[in-house]
């Protein structure tokens, strides 16, 4: 997937979780702001501060949403939202590829 796009890509990496996580910050001609990454095969928690929406575009994974006692399956084509103040697990079965979209 490729788009063309009015954006200030932060080029320094944001690196999570000892390189497990690693995504770079876009903020967009309109003011709304995206990261765009990788999630490595690994299980970890996820905190958020703005509500979200994550999009995966390759990979596959299982996701415990707040509040919930279940995971719950995802790969690339689908996506889930979370809201702000709030955390999530997610376990990464195949490297994933995603962008955040911060609501």
């Amino acid at each position: 997937m490729t788009d063309s796009l009015q954006a200030t890509v932060r080029t320094r990496a944001n690196v999570y979780f000892d390189g497990k996580c690693v995504s770079h910050s876009l903020e967009l001609a309109d003011g709304s702001r995206k990261s765009v990454g990788v999630i490595l095969p690994s299980t970890l928690k996820f905190s958020t501060g703005a509500p979200e929406r994550m999009q995966l575009i390759e990979g596959e994974c299982r996701v415990r949403l707040p509040g919930a006692s279940d995971w719950a399956p995802y790969r690339g084509g689908q996506s889930f939202e979370v809201p702000g103040n709030a955390a999530f697990d997610i376990e990464v079965t195949q490297t994933l590829h995603y962008v955040c979209h911060f609501l």
